[in-house]
């Protein structure tokens, strides 16, 4: 008689703390190489996602998964992410309200091609924000 197999998933009402960190090896396996991640980083710039803000690169999206390629991009070009706040909950039409994220990070070159970039062709408002 053979037993049933184990099932070692989570059930799938747990959820994991919010505070869980990346070890060092998942975060060192990031799969973005340094050109990519600076032509990514350019068309958010563009498109008015990210900002320069003193020393801080500031990221705002309605998308979770474009914090992670952020997130990615920034481990790529050597830098460091050091928060991700949800900013407010902003409207979509007249029934839908979604969560605006903004990342803050900085890159440890203090002139970075990304920088010349944004004098360039970037802005000092994100496209999230209300206009004054």
């Amino acid at each position: 008689m053979k037993s049933p197999p184990c099932d070692t998933r989570l059930p799938s009402n747990t959820r994991l703390p919010s505070d869980t960190r990346l070890s060092s090896i998942e975060r060192a396996q990031a799969n973005m190489l340094p050109p990519e991640a600076r032509k990514k980083m350019q068309s958010w710039i563009r498109s008015r996602h990210l900002i320069c803000s003193g020393n801080f690169y500031i990221f705002e999206t309605v998308d979770s998964s474009a914090v992670d390629r952020f997130t990615d991009c920034v481990t790529a070009l050597q830098g460091t992410l050091i928060a991700v706040e949800q900013v407010d909950k902003i409207w979509i039409g007249d029934h839908r309200q979604v969560v605006l994220y903004r990342a803050r990070a900085t890159l440890h070159v203090p002139c970075h091609t990304l920088r010349q970039y944004w004098v360039k062709y970037g802005s000092f408002r994100t496209r999230f924000n209300p206009q004054s």
